[in-house]
């Protein structure tokens, strides 16, 4: 299962290959923001409190497209499996 935080691996896709944090997820529809991936340019107006111009930002990605790379194991869960 990814969580936030969690290390993943794209393994189809513009960024095949590439590995990043988990930063957001957006489980409604089965999609996770990956820190360095999946990167858009997106124009913003000028306003009284932020600066605008071309923005370069992370967005979503398939949770599909994603595999995960922790594996952590819970000792209790090992030891429950033996017996």
């Amino acid at each position: 299962m990814i969580k936030k935080g969690n290390q993943v691996e794209v393994i189809c896709g513009k960024d095949k290959g590439k590995k990043g944090e988990v930063i957001e997820i957006f489980r409604a529809e089965n999609r996770a923001k990956v820190k360095g991936i999946n990167m858009i340019k997106k124009h913003e107006k000028t306003t009284k409190e932020k600066k605008g111009g071309i923005i370069t930002k992370e967005n979503f990605i398939n949770i599909s497209n994603l595999k995960s790379l922790e594996t952590k194991i819970d000792d209790k869960k090992k030891i429950k499996a033996k017996k």
